[in-house]
């Protein structure tokens, strides 16, 4: 038997218990159909076909979980940090006892190849234990004296949040934004997207299973339009933290705004990777091809814009090139696949729409730019590279979220800058020389929340994690994480007896 249909078999059991239940909506710590008896279907992008009926939920079921959360909140933020910690800990021992059921459950719910949902649960293990480790400390904070006075400052959990994730790569994201919550002492609602719910049903019974107390967690599936408005909007969610468009992010903090909602939003990217002549052109190759077609290109890190120095454009263009030739687009639970099919129709259809909007707009088509006959017949486009490009276009300037970079010359350090910086959004920037001193200055001033030296994507958890411009609101990661789910809260004490001015 072969690898791909041992792997179809295997998800095939795992799959058996959605298509015969469902993926309910999780309250209180309980399995719940939507108020209303609503359901949608999620259907796999490798075929097309349906994988499990989903409940609808709208803003009674997000009431519902929202009492659930806050009812918890109490006993959940009096835990003790060291029982937090040890809690956390189980939960994440928890994911890596499923990890083949994540990965796998992922890949068909998602279209993304095996070899990148193989990392999932231990990345998403690793989000637990990183703020688990950080959780005794979560409330300390700083003794700062003054005349006759010691202020003492402490952090408190903010109260019941909601956490709203993207269909891109769900189980990890998920864990990204929940995990640091838990830690915090915070209940939380989760809404996961639509076209990828099946991760976040398995990921609160492994919790609940590793101990997590009911209520704590809870998860209510819909669209954005009733499940995701109404927890905007919910009196008892005091945050938000999204991961998507940045269009939906500014609808949130309008819908968030009359309850004064804080909001953390992790939002699109349309990120330059700047190559000099002097960089190291194999590396730099590798990193371009492998940060715009690994994931699908559906990730909001990835580096979709080439700027490359004018005297080199052709060869290193052609060097990406090659390499996107010899990416293999297949089933993404064939293990040899780079590049599996799209999440969804409708995405495979804004995709398939920039490969016509780059030919008219006068962009030069090296690789790609078609549909291809994938197994299953589902959403399979071809990785692709528009070269001789303007700044101007719209494939440089709108996010695309799939396999298609788009490269544009420069002609010195100025110009190279003035393109980078040249759009909306603000995420991350990659950069490609041998110079040190050019190094520190374009990292200096691009205008990007991450940006990677001589390096792809590598993710160092403490670091903070964000973007600026269209691309975001506050960071993730390392202790930024507890300043947005925490309060901070300051104590004064009187150390001398101050003259009181008397009134009266």
């Amino acid at each position: 038997m072969s690898v791909l249909q041992d792997n179809i078999d295997k998800v095939g059991h795992y799959l058996a218990r959605f298509r015969e239940h469902g993926v309910p909506n999780h309250i209180g710590g309980e399995d719940r159909p939507a108020i209303g008896n609503m359901t949608f279907e999620t259907i796999s992008p490798i075929d097309l076909k349906p994988l499990a009926q989903v409940a609808h939920g709208d803003a009674r079921d997000v009431d519902l979980a929202a009492r659930a959360a806050r009812d918890a909140m109490a006993e959940w933020a009096a835990y003790g940090g060291e029982a937090r910690r040890r809690l956390l800990h189980r939960i994440a021992d928890a994911i890596v006892a499923h990890a083949e059921e994540i990965a796998l459950l992922e890949c068909v719910d998602t279209g993304q190849a095996l070899r990148f949902m193989s990392k999932a649960a231990l990345r998403g293990a690793e989000n637990f234990r990183f703020f688990a480790d950080r959780a005794p400390a979560a409330r300390d904070g700083l003794s700062l004296r003054g005349p006759g006075q010691v202020n003492m400052t402490t952090r408190v959990p903010i109260g019941p949040v909601g956490v709203i994730t993207p269909w891109n790569t769900p189980f990890m994201l998920s864990t990204w934004k929940i995990a640091p919550a838990l830690a915090a002492g915070c209940t939380v609602v989760h809404k996961p997207a639509e076209f990828s719910p099946l991760t976040a049903s398995l990921l609160v019974r492994i919790a609940e299973g590793a101990g997590l107390p009911k209520g704590v967690w809870n998860v209510v599936n819909g669209f954005g339009e009733d499940a995701g408005r109404a927890l905007t909007q919910h009196p008892d969610i005091r945050a938000i933290a999204f991961v998507g468009e940045s269009r939906t992010g500014s609808l949130i903090m309008k819908q968030g705004a009359d309850s004064l909602k804080r909001v953390h939003f992790e939002l699109g990217g349309k990120n330059p990777v700047i190559v000099f002549a002097d960089a190291d052109l194999d590396r730099a190759a590798q990193a371009v091809a492998f940060m715009i077609y690994s994931l699908n290109g559906e990730r909001c890190t990835s580096s979709s814009r080439l700027l490359v120095e004018e005297s080199i454009h052709d060869r290193f263009t052609d060097l990406v090139a090659q390499k996107a030739r010899a990416i293999k687009v297949g089933h993404p639970l064939d293990p040899e696949t780079v590049v599996g099919p799209l999440i969804h129709p409708e995405h495979e259809r804004k995709v398939l729409e920039y490969f016509e909007i780059g030919r008219s707009e006068g962009a030069s088509l090296a690789v790609g730019g078609t549909r291809v006959d994938g197994p299953g017949g589902g959403c399979y486009v071809a990785p692709t590279l528009f070269t001789h490009a303007r700044n101007d276009m719209r494939i440089a300037q709108e996010e695309i979220f799939g396999p298609v970079l788009t490269a544009i010359a420069f002609r010195d350090e100025a110009e190279a800058l003035s393109l980078a910086n040249g759009v909306q959004y603000g995420l991350s920037g990659y950069v490609w020389t041998s110079d040190v001193t050019r190094a520190f200055r374009v990292g200096d001033a691009l205008d990007a929340g991450m940006i990677w030296i001589n390096s792809e994507n590598v993710r160092h958890l403490p670091a903070p994690f964000g973007g600026i411009k269209n691309s975001g609101i506050g960071r993730d990661g390392g202790d930024w994480s507890f300043d947005f789910y925490m309060e901070t809260k300051n104590i004064a004490f009187a150390t001398t007896a101050h003259p009181i001015p008397k009134l009266g």
